[in-house]
């Protein structure tokens, strides 16, 4: 049996989600496919943490990749995901989408925790049940969502560049800076989870898009102080009427550009000449399901 898996995008909330403010997470419809009936000819770290020694789904994941590289996409969640996913719809062929997304979810999240040494969980649940979210962590540390609707006449463009940022650098880094000046570091994620609950609570175009420019400058200040490029240089400058922001953890391997659609075209000419190219992705699609 095959299934396959959404990528995903994180909009709003990086860093601040681990704290317990609510993130804004996207999937995308660049997917991982699995195939259980074909061995894997290579099985991630997180794939192994959660079959142990069994045989794993051989998977394809170029679509979360550009020139052979990862493109900040959530590559290792959906891979999980779907690979799962396989194997669950070769005992239960009949599982319907929200049926399979709720047998593979709870392993899939351990997995992917537990071979990233943490994590929110925020791309392993977007992957599993697709569309777009608020996630956060509860109390205890599990990972809880509900579908988000943006604010009407709101487009985000999808960019990619050159780089290739390491989500487990830029965490290390500021977990080490959090231990290091705790009190300055609570300090920006206290201004950060303000920025994200804003960006969560729907509103217009305008608030959304201030929202996300307020997290641009904390998380570029944080960057710096921890040593991690978060935001970098090329994306520091304000452009009016959209928010530009690194997806995710940063580094800028995919940016977003999010406003109205005039403002949006404005700027591309701007991003395309910092070297970026614009991706053709569509945003909150369906969750893992099983294909042909």
């Amino acid at each position: 049996m095959r299934a396959r898996a959404p990528g995903k995008l994180v909009l709003s909330g990086a860093y601040a989600v681990l704290e317990g403010a609510p993130a804004i997470v996207t999937a995308v419809d660049r997917y991982v496919i699995a195939d259980a009936s074909r061995e894997a000819d290579f099985v991630t770290p997180e794939v192994r943490c959660a079959i142990g020694s069994a045989s794993a789904p051989w998977f394809d994941a170029s679509e979360l990749r550009r020139d052979g590289r990862k493109i900040g996409l959530g590559s290792s969640a959906a891979i999980v995901v779907a690979s799962l996913a396989a194997r669950a719809l070769r005992e239960r062929p009949e599982l319907d989408d929200a049926g399979l997304a709720d047998r593979v979810f709870a392993v899939a999240l351990r997995a992917h925790r537990e071979a990233q040494g943490g994590g929110s969980g925020i791309d392993v649940i977007t992957s599993g049940y697709g569309a777009t979210r608020v996630c956060w962590l509860d109390a205890g540390g599990a990972v809880r969502s509900r579908a988000q609707v943006l604010p009407a006449g709101l487009r985000i463009d999808v960019y990619a560049t050159d780089r290739e940022a390491s989500t487990r650098d830029m965490l290390a880094r500021v977990r080490a800076y959090a231990r290091s000046d705790h009190e300055a570091y609570a300090a920006r994620i206290a201004r950060l989870t303000d920025a994200a609950r804003r960006a969560a609570s729907g509103g217009t175009v305008e608030s959304f898009v201030g929202a996300l420019r307020d997290q641009v400058s904390e998380l570029a200040s944080m960057g710096d102080a921890a040593g991690a490029p978060i935001v970098p240089e090329e994306l520091r400058d304000e452009v009016e009427g959209v928010a530009v922001i690194p997806s995710g953890a940063g580094g800028g391997d995919v940016v977003l550009c999010a406003g109205e659609a005039a403002a949006c075209d404005a700027c591309q000419s701007a991003l395309e000449g910092r070297g970026m190219v614009r991706l053709d992705i569509a945003l909150g699609v369906r969750g893992v399901h099983a294909v042909p």
